[in-house]
């Protein structure tokens, strides 16, 4: 219990000496890793499912040659591909956005050093540390966030692009004698 009070009073002193967009970035890597490990569940779980049912879905059909088949394919690919991707686009965006957010926190940290220099006029770097230090501890969190977002989304995407790419050579055309 008194190891959580501890943690607890430590990250209260690091919000405190960063500022509040340090809550924007955490609700961001909160809301960034909720929806990796989303993905990363529905890839264990999720994923073999639906395409199973896929795979059986075009496996029932009597007729894959066609035109229509064809296209059939097409959309049963294409519907899939898009529960494979779903949220990827998001995922990247909020990587993206973390150290855009710690640079918010640069520019109102420094905004405080400013207002700290023209009321005592300039001088005084215990009362511009504190400005200095929302400038920089923001900044280094949305790097932080952002780094650890890269490598997940990198992942995300092989597991994406390769489920893709097996789903499509699962859906054969089964070309026989009778193949156009």
């Amino acid at each position: 219990m008194q190891y959580f009070t501890d943690l607890f009073g430590v990250v209260a002193e690091f919000v405190e000496k960063g500022g509040p967009v340090l809550f924007l970035i955490g609700g961001l890597l909160f809301l960034m890793w909720a929806l990796i490990f989303e993905r990363a569940f529905y890839f264990n779980f999720g994923l073999k499912d639906d395409v199973k049912a896929v795979v059986q879905e075009w496996q029932m059909r009597s007729e894959r040659h066609s035109w229509n088949a064809r296209s059939i394919r097409e959309a049963l690919i294409s519907e899939t591909s898009l529960k494979i991707r779903h949220n990827m686009g998001l995922i990247k965006t909020l990587v993206a956005l973390a150290p855009m957010l710690g640079l918010l926190g640069t520019v109102t940290g420094m905004i405080v050093v400013f207002h700290i220099m023209a009321v005592t006029g300039g001088g005084d770097p215990k009362l511009m540390a504190g400005g200095v230090s929302k400038a920089t501890i923001p900044t280094m969190a949305g790097m932080v966030a952002a780094l650890s977002g890269v490598f997940a989304q990198a992942l995300l995407m092989r597991i994406v692009e390769r489920e893709s790419a097996l789903l499509e050579d699962r859906l054969t055309y089964d070309y026989g004698d009778d193949a156009a």
